[in-house]
């Protein structure tokens, strides 16, 4: 099963080319991955970047989302109530199977300020298992997913955020990201973007 192509928004007005959202968002993270040392396990070529479209844009509620494609330490296979399911596959062009879902959630996503947009890319990419397993990073403790201080996991994304910065990476690569929707649409002709299905569990004959 593979992602498909989908205008977020369209006009026929004499703009520039359609402004693709999740090939640039994608952009930005490979280079992130590639310059610093706290990502550099992450393969984006594995990673599947998607947008879900939310019915307001409005600032508040979720802004982008992560979902594994293997369960607890990379297993292919879990037990729910007894039963063994494994998890739908997602492949990419070349017939790769992706390991995760990054989904931003637009266009609620380009309504914050720009360190905020900066900020959230570097969240769910630390939510990606320093194995690269297809399982989220787990913490000790009942708050697996963000350790005993979700603060401290927004403090670190935020510090990762602003070392790239620092890293001086070519304006054009994050430039968007200083509009919010309805100015990203007055620029371009229209914001299109990849969109992935939610995988399904599929039961495992035993």
């Amino acid at each position: 099963m593979r992602g498909s192509e989908k205008f977020l928004h369209s006009t026929m007005k004499d703009r520039p080319e359609s402004l693709n959202i999740t090939q640039r968002v994608r952009e930005i993270c490979v280079h992130m991955t590639q310059n610093i040392a706290a990502l550099e396990h992450i393969q984006m070529d594995r990673v599947a970047v998607g947008f879900c479209q939310t019915r307001k844009d409005v600032r508040h509620g979720m802004q982008a989302s992560l979902t594994p494609l293997r369960f607890e330490n990379g297993s292919l296979t879990s037990y729910r109530r007894g039963r063994k399911y494994t998890l739908q596959r997602i492949l990419n062009e070349e017939g790769i199977e992706y390991l995760y879902i990054l989904n931003l959630y637009l266009p609620r996503f380009l309504e914050n300020d720009f360190k905020e947009k900066l900020v959230t890319i570097v969240h769910e990419l630390l939510h990606i298992s320093p194995e690269f397993n297809g399982d989220i990073r787990r913490f000790e403790g009942r708050c697996y997913a963000h350790s005993s201080s979700q603060k401290d996991f927004d403090a670190y994304a935020e510090l990762l955020a602003k070392l790239w910065l620092a890293k001086n990476p070519p304006r054009e690569l994050y430039d968007f990201l200083h509009f919010n929707f309805q100015e990203l649409n007055q620029k371009y002709r229209g914001i299109i973007g990849r969109r992935y299905p939610t995988p399904k569990l599929i039961r495992v004959s035993e």
